[in-house]
């Protein structure tokens, strides 16, 4: 088990949204997140305690948490002299990165030397099957984004707060290293064999209570040519009976891909869906998630009544406004 409370490590985060990491615990999970540990030039701040490492582990943090999810997942070598004092002081290391803490031969010597963890979330701890395909019982949502990080998981973190709240029967499923260091469980999706990733999601998402609802973190996009596989997986192993459109619209292209503009949400609708009920042909589409965090509020009203008006379905902030309606809409399937 990973310790908590956490420090989480910023580094040198260009952007705040490169801190997704440390930005979902916080927001999810704010009794974990004890302070944060920045570096020189880091321009994301969660708005807790700035803290050194010796200050945190006094405070009782327990855990360095690396909260940045860099293009690639690359341990970055100036945070090297961080991660080793941190071991040194008494710190477990949790990341979720690609490039993986126990291949850092270093950081290994290290951490054995002072009798401490070091955490690779991204490593899949289960032999997934390849996907058979076969129906499930029980109810399954998925949400599906215009492009990488804009508010897949906070939707089905949302709604999966507002089901609890209904007393409804309702799982929240992660599937990438942010998810899993909030709940504690999941897939590492990305870091699955390609053969075995719509498998994970079979073995993720198993029957259930027939008015079950597992909350499925999406992933990626099927207009990202980096990410798309992974999108794919989650579609078709996921088996979805629902789909939550996510969209964040002031992006002007894809993340990463200044040469790729955004699809529009009609686009999304109509490719996802057809994909969706090649597994499930019941599968519909029963709302938006609008990402509204960079607009005011006159901004964000207006924004969500158009989306609303032209797509015929309820459009929300589901993280600004609450996912009452988005839940609304499960709960009439």
């Amino acid at each position: 088990m990973i310790e908590t409370p956490y420090l989480l490590f910023l580094g040198d985060a260009p952007d705040q949204l490169a801190a997704k990491v440390a930005q979902g615990i916080k927001d999810w999970r704010p009794e974990f997140a004890l302070g944060q540990y920045r570096m020189e030039g880091c321009k994301a701040d969660m708005k807790v305690p700035d803290m050194d490492l010796a200050e945190a582990h006094a405070a009782g943090a327990r855990t360095l948490v690396i909260g940045v999810a860099n293009r690639g997942g690359v341990i970055s070598d100036s945070w090297k002299a961080v991660l080793h004092t941190a071991l040194e002081q008494g710190f477990d290391i949790a990341s979720g990165l690609h490039n993986l803490l126990r291949d850092e031969a270093d950081l290994v010597t290290t951490a054995a030397r002072h009798g401490r963890i070091l955490h690779d979330v991204r490593v899949p701890s289960v032999k997934y099957p390849i996907a058979n395909g076969v129906k499930r019982s029980g109810k399954r949502c998925l949400a599906v984004g215009t492009d990488c990080s804009v508010g897949k998981m906070y939707t089905a973190l949302a709604m999966d707060a507002e089901m609890r709240a209904r007393g409804m029967k309702v799982s929240f499923r992660a599937t990438g290293q942010t998810g899993i260091l909030i709940t504690g469980d999941g897939v590492p999706l990305d870091a699955v064999i390609a053969d075995f990733m719509a498998g994970s999601i079979e073995y993720l998402t198993p029957d259930n209570d027939p008015d079950h609802w597992d909350l499925i973190e999406g992933q990626g996009s099927l207009f990202h040519v980096s990410y798309s596989g992974v999108t794919m997986a989650l579609i078709h192993g996921g088996q979805p009976d629902a789909l939550i459109l996510c969209h964040e619209p002031t992006r002007t292209h894809m993340r990463g891909l200044p040469g790729y503009a955004l699809p529009s949400l009609e686009q999304v609708r109509d490719t996802a869906l057809a994909m969706a009920r090649v597994a499930n042909p019941a599968c519909r589409v029963v709302g938006i998630s609008v990402n509204t965090q960079h607009l005011n509020e006159e901004e964000a009203a207006a924004c969500l009544a158009e989306v609303e008006k032209r797509m015929g379905l309820p459009a929300v902030d589901p993280f600004r406004h609450g996912a009452a309606r988005l839940v609304d809409a499960l709960a009439a399937i």
